[in-house]
């Protein structure tokens, strides 16, 4: 069977090859297209892709004439909501106003032609993956459903597959969220035959905005079993040189559009540092991290035990560097977890509630006294049977292994299913009804 996925950034890289992987270990082919920037080729996962029999992996700027993807990404551009809240936004909207759709709709379908061309020439089933597609994404969503309805009518499945998991239990994290209601950004998944979802907690941003048979909860590609196994045989060298320090600490930031209360994070990034033998990293988000104001502050940059770690240096090799990790709900410290390395939910420095918190009471940080108590009990009692196992378990099941440990083989189930969109998806599926 044949598949066509499209990567974006290193989120969906991260969360997508998993699936890729399995699909052709399970004797599929694919052709895999990336329509971020170029420097993500060199991601040690891409080549990863590049070398597995059964894929082929290009940029989009390589399949399309020169001035066609031009044309192509200037439409991009335009619509993008980045460019639509910038400094340039009267042009912007000037320009989509008198660029209007009608005059778009070639270029889309130009492209779109072209890319199933390439993939599912002379085939007439097929899938066609896509990332969770947003409002606000960096792929305008208005080519993305140009190339769904073109795809479908061609007889190809849809799928939108997982870019990411959920670090909420909460719903009103984003600054300007004041109300509780549905986030239609999420509402453009709608397009898709499927939609795929690691747990319930993601499944609650999609399910007041469409039919709930779209909706498929099958466990986390990126964290369950197989793939973390897998992921330690291609993982590059870490570039974090080893240390002396008692207890080392990796502290995970989120987005700058997260409500953080940046302020006591960087109280929090004081005490630490206090602690005679503690060594502390701070990893900006992978997307936007220089807009972070901790980041910028040259006063917590002079700690001597203190570093902020540049994107050369993967989440992985910073779980793997630390003996405790703080975490601004962010699901990267969901590998920690399942390492049974101490997770700190640091709750009080942003306006959600955690899964990891929700899950595990005893991650949770509370004030800054926790913060001094937790340090220092890691540092005189270890950092041995921390969680409570039953929580743990309890997490493992309902956030990462949802349906059974063989997640990625579920994924593989509901593509071969979307391949042939006249039968029913498989029965052992974890679908929601």
């Amino acid at each position: 069977m044949k598949a066509l996925f499209f990567l974006r950034h290193y989120n969906d890289i991260d969360h997508m090859t998993p699936v890729i992987f399995k699909w052709v270990d399970s004797g599929h082919c694919c052709d895999v297209v990336l329509l971020g920037k170029k420097r993500f080729m060199r991601d040690y996962r891409i080549e990863f892709l590049r070398k597995l029999n059964g894929v082929q992996l290009v940029h989009i700027q390589e399949i399309l004439p020169r001035f066609e993807f031009m044309l192509w990404r200037l439409q991009m551009l335009m619509l993008v909501r980045s460019a639509q809240d910038s400094a340039f936004s009267p042009l912007v909207k000037y320009f989509n106003r008198a660029y209007d759709f009608k005059k778009r709709e070639p270029v889309w379908q130009r492209v779109t032609n072209r890319l199933l061309d390439y993939s599912f020439k002379d085939k007439k089933q097929g899938v066609v993956a896509f990332d969770w597609i947003e409002r606000n994404s960096y792929i305008c969503v208005e080519w993305v459903e140009t190339f769904v309805s073109m795809a479908r009518n061609m007889g190809f499945g849809t799928v939108s597959l997982p870019h990411g998991d959920s670090p909420h239990a909460s719903q009103l994290i984003r600054r300007g969220e004041w109300v509780l209601e549905p986030d239609t950004s999420f509402s453009a998944a709608g397009m898709f035959d499927q939609v795929v979802v690691p747990n319930e907690f993601c499944s609650v941003r999609f399910r007041p905005l469409f039919d709930n048979h779209k909706i498929a909860v099958l466990g986390s590609p990126r964290y369950c079993d197989e793939w973390l196994a897998k992921l330690a045989t291609i993982l590059p060298p870490s570039p974090l040189a080893q240390s002396d320090s008692r207890l080392k600490v990796a502290m995970f930031l989120r987005k700058k559009n997260y409500t953080t209360f940046w302020e006591e994070v960087g109280e929090v990034v004081q005490v630490i540092a206090a602690f005679p033998g503690v060594e502390l990293a701070i990893k900006p988000h992978t997307r936007g991290g220089w807009k972070q104001s901790l980041t910028n502050d040259a006063k917590l940059r002079r700690l001597p035990n203190v570093t902020m770690v540049n994107d050369d240096v993967h989440s992985i090799h910073l779980l793997d560097w630390a003996d405790v990790i703080i975490e601004l709900a962010t699901s990267v410290v969901y590998e920690a977890v399942k390492a049974r390395k101490p997770v700190l939910a640091a709750d009080y420095l942003h306006a959600g509630r955690s899964a990891t918190a929700f899950f595990m009471p005893e991650t949770e940080l509370r004030c800054r006294d926790d913060v001094y108590e937790k340090i220092a009990g890691f540092l005189s009692d270890g950092c041995e049977d921390y969680y409570i196992e039953e929580h743990r378990q309890r997490f493992l099941q309902e956030m990462i292994d949802v349906g059974g440990v063989d997640v990625l083989g579920r994924y593989v189930k509901l593509l071969e299913g979307q391949v042939q969109i006249d039968k029913p998806v498989v029965d052992n599926l974890v679908i929601a009804s």
